[in-house]
């Protein structure tokens, strides 16, 4: 039957423009009769990636293609370029192709029903990563794997309440807000609904808390930067920023230096993913709070892999073991990122 596959797949790969990598990327080439050998007893995936927007992003595509080399599964992984129409074209190749298994990072919840639709028709199974979705019909995907993004919001706001406390005592007095900027990720990402649902729902019964400003970066530094030059010119009464990436924090840091506005101590920062250079930030004094986004799913993914390939059910809700890193914490503990 791979056999099969590999014939098929070989007529649509150029027109679908396939990037195809094998396990072990990088060896030198096997004679034919072993490579033969391997592709019959080889689990074939076809993985779809939003991006390359981040270095969160990079580390998530790492370990995914680490963790099929590792355990011996092809992989047939296609770069979306956040765009949701080139990633309906690579599902559509990969079912062409007759992978085994397709996994997918959804760019944003809805618009998936038909394609998913013909891979059930193809007897495909789809799990869902990092992302959610929505569909009008739960069993045409598998499962869902990733970040549990209500949660992240919800630490964000249960760091606000404990930084803020003494002042939010003082409000019936004073009635001085805090004022919250709320840099958003993509528009319609399941992320960024949940991070921005999920500190509404721990400030609703506090009203000293309101959100001035929220406006989508698209998880993207430059993006970061560019909102942060117009809130600082917007508002001079800014008390928190709350980004639902590292990479806008960053971008948003270099605009406030810019500024001579000191991060970390004229404006509190809670920002989501914790990678390397948020970590050193934290460190710096210019973060007052950084909550993991766990990038590292890869080996999680292929065990669920192998369980659909081998006609398993899988649990429909699975998410990913994250921390929340503190200004108070000892920060010489937290290990090196790797992202």
């Amino acid at each position: 039957m791979i056999n099969n596959k590999r014939h098929l797949g070989k007529q649509f790969c150029s027109f679908f423009f396939i990037v195809i990598t094998i396990c072990f990327s990088g060896c030198a080439a096997k004679n034919e009769s072993t490579t033969s050998q391997k592709e019959n007893d080889s689990i074939i995936v076809g993985f779809s990636q939003i991006g390359a927007e981040s270095a969160w992003r990079n580390c998530n595509t790492r370990s995914v293609q680490e963790a099929a080399a590792e355990r011996g599964i092809q992989l047939v992984y296609d770069n979306a370029e956040q765009k949701q129409e080139n990633q309906i074209k690579a599902l559509r190749s990969f079912i062409a192709y007759q992978v085994d298994v397709i996994a997918f990072v959804p760019i944003v919840t809805g618009g998936w029903d038909n394609v998913l639709q013909e891979a059930r028709d193809a007897g495909i199974p789809v799990l869902v990563t990092d992302r959610k979705i929505e569909v009008a019909d739960q069993s045409l995907y598998a499962g869902f794997i990733g970040t549990d993004s209500l949660k992240e919001g919800r630490n964000a706001g249960l760091f606000l309440l404990e930084k803020f406390k003494n002042k939010s005592a003082r409000f019936a007095e004073t009635g001085e807000f805090i004022n919250i900027v709320e840099l958003f990720g993509t528009e319609g990402s399941s992320v960024a609904i949940g991070r921005a649902d999920g500190l509404r729902e721990v400030l609703k019964s506090h009203p000293e808390f309101r959100i001035i400003y929220s406006k989508s970066g698209d998880f993207l530094r430059s993006k970061g930067y560019e909102l942060a030059v117009e809130f600082l010119e917007m508002y001079d009464d800014i008390d928190v920023i709350f980004s639902h990436n590292d990479g806008m924090t960053l971008g948003a840091i270099e605009a406030m230096e810019e500024k001579g506005i000191h991060p970390g101590k004229d404006i509190v920062i809670v920002t989501i993913d914790a990678q390397q250079a948020a970590i050193d930030a934290l460190r710096g004094g210019k973060v007052n709070c950084v909550i993991e986004c766990n990038p590292k799913t890869g080996p999680e993914i292929m065990k669920l892999v192998e369980k659909l390939a081998a006609g398993e059910k899988i649990p429909r809700l699975q998410y990913v073991q994250e921390e929340v890193f503190y200004e108070t914490d000892d920060l010489s503990l937290i290990a090196p990122r790797g992202y």
